[in-house]
């Protein structure tokens, strides 16, 4: 099975932007080590920070992929064009979250995405990465 992890803005910045919500790994090594522990799987990522991209992203997807990891980041609570790219495309799409975020402000608690998603996984730091991929597989 191949899937895309797709991620938005400010996710680059893994490991360094406020460690006490989102570790202190960075997603490279994040990665590596996800595709070591998920030999079965052909995963590939994607991140931007530009929205743009993201809808682009997710409208090529179905050409090469049968599902797709998407941690939206702030779009997720901003975005209807974001959602509107989820709800047309044709491969599964399962939203995730590195915090928790009902637990944080109210704002971050809604989700123009989820409607559309396959599932969403929030909460468990980068372990919903693996988590979603694994969910994906289930269904295979």
């Amino acid at each position: 099975m191949k899937i895309l992890i797709i991620n938005g803005p400010n996710l680059n910045l893994l490991g360094k932007r406020e460690p006490e919500l989102y570790g202190h790994q960075d997603f490279d090594s994040y990665f590596g080590n996800l595709q070591f522990e998920m030999k079965k799987v052909e995963l590939s990522r994607f991140q931007s920070n530009s929205e743009a991209e993201l809808i682009e992203a997710l409208q090529k997807s179905p050409e090469k992929y049968e599902g797709v990891v998407l941690n939206a980041a702030a779009y997720t609570h901003t975005s209807i064009a974001l959602a509107d790219a989820v709800r047309a495309i044709s491969i599964p799409v399962v939203e995730v979250h590195i915090s928790n975020i009902y637990q944080r402000e109210k704002f971050r608690q809604q989700s123009y995405i989820a409607p559309y998603a396959k599932g969403v996984i929030t909460g468990f730091g980068l372990k919903s990465y693996e988590l979603a991929v694994r969910s994906l597989l289930e269904n295979e």
